[in-house]
């Protein structure tokens, strides 16, 4: 029996909104069989120069490993919009990844990315893309979601070809909507089959190259 196929579901969330959109992407990624989402999150980081995070984060996922890294079979990432940008926590530790990508350590493995924002024109598209980049840089294979999804032409709120968005409002309390759960699970689901997808690949040209 083949071993189950772990995705990254890596996310940065300050008042709980981004934390919904990675509980629902690791949702549609434990759909598909044969692959388990890993969830895992960042610390805060601090213009005080001696402020130091805990070792283990108060509640929610644990912080991320080099080898979280390392074991997956794709990665789903996710950050709150900060003046259409990611969030500093979620740069900052891709800032700290040269190892990994002198290594080739993600390259050729599929990833999503995932935002939510306070206002509705906050920037969800534009942290999207910003957080493509590094992904590229890495040489991950970016993956979207198509307009076979009725929902991304009929959301009112979140929800972009570009991957999970949400718009969580000024205070982080508009609950999440059927549109933007529905979009979030599909998204899970398309990078865990395109993963699943590779691997069954990898392995026939690997006995075809015996």
């Amino acid at each position: 029996m083949k071993p189950t196929l772990t995705i990254l579901v890596l996310y940065y969330s300050r008042h709980g909104a981004t934390r919904k959109l990675a509980e629902l992407i690791a949702q549609g990624i434990d759909s598909v069989p044969g692959v388990e989402a890993r969830l895992r999150t960042v610390p805060a980081v601090s213009s005080v120069a001696e402020a130091t995070a805990p070792a283990i984060p108060e509640d929610g996922a644990p912080y991320v490993e080099p080898e979280d890294l390392r074991e997956c079979a794709g990665l789903a990432l996710g950050s709150p919009t900060r003046f259409g940008n990611m969030a500093s926590a979620m740069k900052y530790f891709l800032d700290g990844t040269a190892t990994e990508w002198v290594n080739g350590t993600l390259s050729g493995k599929p990833a999503v990315v995932f935002a939510s924002t306070g206002s509705l024109h906050g920037g969800q598209e534009a942290t999207l893309l910003s957080m493509m980049i590094p992904l590229l840089h890495h040489g991950m294979l970016v993956m979207g979601l198509p307009y076979t999804h009725p929902e991304l032409m009929n959301t009112a709120s979140g929800g972009s070809p570009y991957g999970a968005t949400h718009w969580a409002g000024v205070d982080g309390k508009r609950a999440v909507t059927d549109d933007e759960r529905t979009l979030s699970i599909a998204l899970g689901r398309r990078l865990a089959e395109a993963a699943r997808r590779l691997d069954t690949t990898l392995d026939l040209t690997s006995h075809g190259s015996r």
